[in-house]
C-alpha cells in the first residue's frame, strides 16, 4: 500500500523533501540494509508517486553520503559508519557545550519551562524503562537548547547530528544501567539552565556528550567481541 505523503500538512515541505525525509528515516532506523539497491521504480510504486521526485530525493540523500550511486549497481544504501559516529560525537564534544551556553543566556520562560516538562517526561520514562520514548525525548531535550540558541546555523547542524544518532543512541541507552546515568546528566543540565549559570551549562553538556561517546563505543565494542 503506497504511503500517504501528499497528503496536506503544515510543514510546507516540497514532495521530494517528503521522499527524502522518508527515506532517510528508512535508512536510519534498519529497514534498507547497508549495501542494499534503492530502485526508483520500486520506491515509486511503493510511495505512490513518481519517479522523478524519488530520483531528486535519492542525489539529496548521494550528497548526505548515506548512499551512493554506483556504476551498473544504481543506488546503494551506505548507512552511518563507525567513523561517521566518531566523527560526529567529537564535532558535538566541541561544540554542544557552546550551545548550551549561549541557550542559557538567550533562551525563554516558554523554552525553559518546555525543557523543563521534558525532562519529567523523560524521568517518567526512566521509571518505566521505556527506552524508545526515553530516546525520543532525549532528542526533544537537546533540541530545545538547541532553538534556545537563537543561531539558525547551529540549530541545523546540531539537529542533523541528532537525526543520524537516533539509531546507535537507542541501542547505547538499552546497556544497563545507561538510561538512569543519562537522567542523571540531563539533570544537572536542567539545574544550570535555572541557575542561569552558562559556565556550568556548558561543562554539563560537555560532560553528557563525552560520557555518551564512551558508552557508544564500548557499545560497538561489544557487537564485535
Amino acid at each position: 500500500m503506497a504511503r500517504d505523503i501528499l497528503k496536506e500538512d503544515s510543514t510546507g515541505l516540497s514532495l521530494t523533501a517528503k521522499i527524502f525525509n522518508i527515506l532517510r528515516e528508512d535508512i536510519l532506523n534498519g529497514k534498507y540494509a547497508e549495501g542494499e539497491k534503492l530502485g526508483e521504480a520500486k520506491l515509486a510504486e511503493e510511495l505512490g508517486v513518481s519517479r522523478t521526485p524519488v530520483r531528486e530525493a535519492l542525489k539529496q540523500l548521494e550528497l548526505d553520503g548515506i548512499v551512493e550511486n554506483k556504476p551498473n549497481r544504481g543506488v546503494i544504501v551506505l548507512g552511518i559508519s563507525k567513523q561517521d559516529i566518531e566523527d560526529i560525537y567529537t564535532i558535538r564534544a566541541a561544540i554542544e557545550g557552546i550551545a548550551a551556553r549561549w541557550a542559557v543566556e538567550r533562551i525563554t520562560e516558554e523554552e525553559l519551562n518546555e525543557l523543563k516538562e521534558t525532562y519529567e517526561l523523560m524521568e517518567f520514562y526512566t521509571f518505566k524503562n521505556d527506552v524508545e520514548k526515553f530516546a525520543e525525548l532525549n532528542t526533544k531535550f537537546h533540541e530545545t537548547i538547541y532553538k534556545a540558541t537563537k543561531s539558525r546555523y547551529l540549530e541545523q547542524v546540531l539537529k542533523d547530528f541528532q537525526y543520524y544518532m537516533k539509531k546507535t543512541r537507542r541501542k547505547s541507552l538499552q546497556v544497563e544501567g545507561r538510561i538512569k546515568e543519562s537522567l542523571e546528566e540531563h539533570k544537572v543540565i536542567l539545574d544550570a539552565f535555572f541557575k542561569k549559570d552558562a559556565e556550568a551549562a556548558q561543562n554539563a553538556l560537555t560532560i553528557h556528550v563525552e560520557n555518551s561517546r564512551k558508552n557508544v563505543e564500548q557499545n560497538v565494542k561489544n557487537q564485535n567481541n
